[in-house]
């Protein structure tokens, strides 16, 4: 056994195996089947269990097949699959040795959702049907149009809350602050509204009839006023928010002012009544001294503004019913006759509820003894509250202290008699809910508020005539105007949009508008008319067709088939050509039609920033993201300077934030880089032109003379809010520089045109003697000369940026009799050359913006808010205690440019206790001469006060990619030269500069 085991290895131990016999298959010969033989022998012994299931006749035909070849395969070049030629024919095999694709890129990305806005999946259950709402839209008296305005955290979106739940049936849940008109998520994240948020609601009055109220819930933080100057746009009645405890505020003044502008009805509700209450604890007598006083500001405001403009005065009291009282956060609203009302129904005799809501404010008093109301106390009670006192507030004031301090088994009882009835899972809810449960059952519905808007806002029809001679462009008497004041539903389509909201995906755009006359039809083909369009210039025009309509309800939207006058309409499939506002109308119209005007702002953008991508490959991806922040903030301005660099203008620095946080998340998805934020600056002259300046034209055919002087204070501030219109008649504008400037007739009358557009601070004045000047001549190239001068004021010699504040006086000139000699391409450079030369020697000054800041602190703190605004050029104008609570309000000024991180530092010096709010104010000269050369500017040292200009042309001048320093021969004629330096005094004290 062991010899047999050793003959199976080898004497170093390998297995060799068995000893063969030599005679076996010495007859036989070796047959190599080929790969496919090997492998269908394979599949037959599979199939059949064992090789003794083949054929025989296979097996020899088989062996005869492969007698021929013998060769011996090796295992590469085998062949088991058929090749690509074989089975596509023709086709082409490319081999790529480098996979281009980065490893960081999927092979197969993912589906990614941009879940930045808060939608509702489905469309909510609501207490009215979207039909009847639909069916509403043709009841024109049954409609009306409104906006929420008020200073930040004023309690807009809370109000809108209350009447959201009233409307919607969800598991509203007591404690939890949903702010439904919030719809984005970093509105949520940062408490503040972004955008402005349109709901088309159904309320119903005090007699159960129902009315389609149209809301827009709109910002309270002064960077976004552009929102709310959009909302008014487009709506019949403001309501203005104030906050009880916070007063009128500086964003509260400034829209108040801007609702009469725009001819607005103004109806004020004083918010968060419950603050006095529950947090300043103030007694009832003390609380009606604080509300008296908010309505007597907010009246003061008004007064002021109405006898500026020249409007009728407004008013507002609780007595004619257009002020209300509410609390946003525990849901309820009531004005004097809502309380009125509410007695009247308690009492058992009869109580006449006008008269007595009549009574129930101002200094009135119930005398229990003879049952009447006085105007003084009763003699027998000298202590005797007022009538609002007595009857609302001591009520009010009952309710929240036994609501909130009393437990069951002795509130119960006390609520069951005001005929509040609560389940006993309602006692054990937190104070703050439980309060909000009994007031809501107390006061019922938001019927008092509702009531007073459609007693005092007017229905669309109504207020048409005014709305169409303040926005529409053009002729009043045609058949356009007559319709629209009318508010046909039959007549052209007119719609004026003033929104554009992106879609959820962020790639396209719809447009929020109100349709002025006619009815607009899903799949109807309009034209869209731009800002720009005039019935000279129709580029800004084109034709689309309306590919959806919807009624925007803020987290979702209800789609219908059309839309009649006077309503809002959300529109799909117009907004590739819209930038801002524009106008659309029905493709068919042949009336000459001009547009709405664009929108008018109480604020200006200031601060600019500049921004790259972090990969050059994203600078497509970063145009279109631009593009798209262009489209979605109204005052936003996206441009690119000389030197290439992409600058987004706003309005403040949270304005900035929003905008670079959607270009990196919404609209862009990219990484950028941002430069330091700046601001614009203007330029300004603060003395009369040393000489008459003149320029020749290229052909030295035509010669132009012109000076320039500074404009008389407040021309430029008039122009810039609207108060002078370059479309009056020369008549109308002489008389009004005449009896508001005391201009003589003939300057008064000679007013060319504004600049740098048709409200534009800077004017031209035609000062030319008919004796001097042929001024058939001079009419022919008047419009040229106008186009020159707006460009120079377009970008002005300094830094390039806007002049202001200039009066620029053709004195003489020179024109060629043939019209060759005198096109465009001749008089327009011409004439901004000698604009700028007559600009550089009229003593030129730089302007910065300066920024007016409302601060709110605590006593103890006003001392370190000089200390800060003291560091950055600031000054305080003035400090005083807010009337009935225990903070200061102090109101300061500081340059733009030095309010970067402002807030911030604030805070820090003030340990958080100081809140302030900072908005554009006005433009003051930048101390300094900007053309000295004699100043040194040292890296890394703070410039000397009388240095900044200097220091500020110079950096604005090397970010622009400019030169140095302004060029003289670069606007000045080379006769121009000679003639200074025959008056060699001054030419001695010009060239100091160059």
């Amino acid at each position: 056994m062991a010899s047999d085991l050793s003959e199976l290895y080898d004497a170093f131990g390998n297995y060799i195996g068995p000893p063969v016999d030599e005679n076996e298959d010495d007859d036989e010969e070796d047959i190599i089947l080929s790969p496919q033989a090997h492998m269908e022998d394979e599949d037959g012994m599979d199939a059949e269990g064992g090789a003794g299931a083949r054929d025989g006749d296979t097996l020899e035909m088989q062996m005869e097949d492969v007698e021929g070849d013998r060769s011996v395969v090796l295992f590469e070049d085998k062949k088991f699959y058929p090749d690509a030629d074989e089975v596509y024919g023709g086709a082409e095999t490319l081999v790529q040795e480098e996979d281009t694709q980065p490893l960081t890129e999927p092979i197969i990305a993912p589906v990614r959702t941009k879940n930045f806005d808060l939608l509702e999946k489905d469309l909510p259950s609501t207490t009215f049907s979207f039909d009847f709402l639909s069916g509403l839209m043709y009841k024109r008296e049954l409609i009306r149009n409104i906006c929420l305005l008020g200073h930040l955290h004023h309690g807009k979106t809370h109000f809108m809350d209350m009447l959201v739940q009233e409307t919607h049936e969800k598991d509203w849940r007591l404690g939890k602050s949903y702010r439904y008109t919030d719809t984005r998520v970093d509105e949520q994240e940062r408490g503040l509204s972004i955008k402005a948020v349109p709901m088309s609601l159904i309320l119903q009055t005090s007699q159960e009839k129902s009315y389609l109220v149209n809301i827009l819930d709109t910002p309270g933080h002064v960077c976004f006023a552009d929102e709310a100057a959009a909302a008014m746009r487009i709506s019949d009645g403001a309501v203005i928010l104030i906050d009880a405890l916070e007063g009128v505020m500086a964003n509260t003044e400034r829209l108040l002012k801007f609702a009469v502008q725009e001819n607005l009805t103004i109806l004020v509700v004083i918010n968060c009544i419950d603050r006095l209450i529950m947090e300043l604890r103030l007694p009832p007598n003390d609380a009606y001294h604080k509300l008296r006083h908010t309505i007597e500001e907010v009246n003061s405001i008004l007064e002021s503004t109405c006898s500026m403009l020249g409007h009728p005065a407004i008013r507002v009291s609780p007595i004619k019913g257009t002020v209300a009282f509410a609390s946003g956060y525990y849901q309820f609203a009531f004005t004097v006759h809502s309380f009125a009302q509410m007695y009247a129904e308690s009492c058992d005799e009869t109580l006449d509820h006008d008269f007595f809501a009549r009574c129930l404010w101002g200094d009135v008093y119930f005398d229990p003894e003879s049952r009447t109301f006085r105007r003084s106390p009763p003699p027998s009670r000298p202590g005797q509250p007022r009538t609002f006192v007595q009857f609302i507030l001591e009520p009010l004031y009952k309710i929240f202290a036994h609501t909130s301090s009393e437990e069951q088994p002795e509130l119960e009882p006390l609520l069951r008699e005001l005929g509040v009835f609560l389940r006993k899972d309602d006692f054990i809810l937190d104070t703050r809910s439980l309060v909000k449960k009994v007031s809501r059952s107390f006061f019922g519905t938001s019927s008092a508020f509702v009531d007073m808007v459609v007693a005092h806002v007017p229905n669309p029809r109504e207020n048409a005539r005014r709305k169409v001679e303040h926005i529409y462009t053009g002729d009043q008497k045609g058949l356009i105007a007559a319709e629209m004041k009318d508010c046909a539903t039959d007549g052209h389509l007119m719609i004026h949009t003033t929104k554009n909201y992106h879609r959820p995906d962020c790639g396209q755009f719809d447009v929020l508008g109100r349709v002025m006359s006619g009815t607009i039809y899903k799949g109807q083909r309009v034209k869209v008319l731009g800002e720009a369009f005039s019935l000279d210039d129709d580029e800004d025009k084109t034709e689309r067709e309306v590919t959806a309509l919807w009624i925007y309800e803020g987290r979702y939207r209800v789609e219908v088939s059309h839309v009649p006058a006077g309503n809002w309409v959300l529109i799909g499939g117009v907004d590739p050509s819209i930038t801002k506002t524009s106008t659309i109308t029905n493709i068919d119209n042949d009336q000459e039609t001009e547009i709405f005007a664009p929108l008018k702002f109480n604020t200006s953008s200031v601060i600019k920033v500049a921004c790259e991508p972090l990969n050059p490959s994203d600078l497509p991806k970063m145009l279109e993201g631009l593009r798209k922040i262009d489209k979605s903030y109204p005052l936003a301005k996206t441009k690119v300077e000389e030197s290439g660099e992409h600058v987004i203008v706003g309005t403040g620095e949270i304005a900035m934030d929003c905008m670079l946080h959607d270009l990196r998340k919404l609209y862009g998805d990219l990484e950028i880089k941002v430069a330091d934020p700046v601001v614009t600056f203007c330029e300004t002259v603060t003395e009369h032109s040393t000489m008459k300046c003149f320029a020749e034209t290229p052909n030295k055919k035509n010669k132009v003379y012109m000076a320039a002087e500074q404009l008389d204070p407040g021309v430029a501030d008039d122009l810039e809010k609207g108060l002078i219109s370059s479309k009056w008649e020369h008549s109308q504008l002489g008389d009004f520089f005449m009896h508001k400037y005391s201009w003589d007739v003939l300057s008064a009358r000679s007013i060319w045109a504004f600049g740098p557009d048709a409200q534009g601070p800077n004017m031209l004045l035609d000062e030319t003697l008919p004796t001097d000047v042929d001024k058939a001549l001079l009419g022919t190239v008047r419009d040229l000369i106008v186009q020159g001068f707006q460009w120079a004021t377009r970008e002005g010699p300094l830094i390039e940026e806007n002049i202001r504040n200039v009066k620029f006086k053709l004195n003489d000139a020179l024109i060629a009799s043939d019209p060759i000699s005198r096109g465009g391409g001749q008089i327009i450079p011409t004439a901004r050359r000698v604009a700028y030369s007559a600009f550089l020697l009229a003593t030129p000054r730089l302007m910065e913006p300066v920024l007016y800041s409302e601060i709110q602190c605590p006593a103890d703190c006003v001392s370190a808010v000089y200390t800060v605004l003291a560091r950055r050029r600031g000054r305080v104008v003035r400090d005083l205690p807010k009337p009935g609570t225990p903070l200061y309000i102090c109101q300061a000024v500081l340059p733009a440019i030095e309010s970067f991180g402002f807030e911030t530092d604030l805070r820090t010096h003030t340990s958080g206790q100081a809140f302030c709010m900072s908005m554009f104010d006005r433009w003051e000269v930048v101390p300094g001469d900007p053309l000295d050369k004699s100043i040194v500017l040292r890296p890394l040292e703070p410039a000397p006060h009388q240095h900044l200009a200097r220091e500020f042309l110079l950096k604005t001048r090397r970010r622009k990619g400019l030169s140095e320093d302004v060029a003289l021969q670069k606007y000045f004629d080379e006769p121009m030269l000679k003639e200074l330096r025959g008056r060699e005094e001054d030419f001695q004290d010009f060239q100091a500069y160059f």
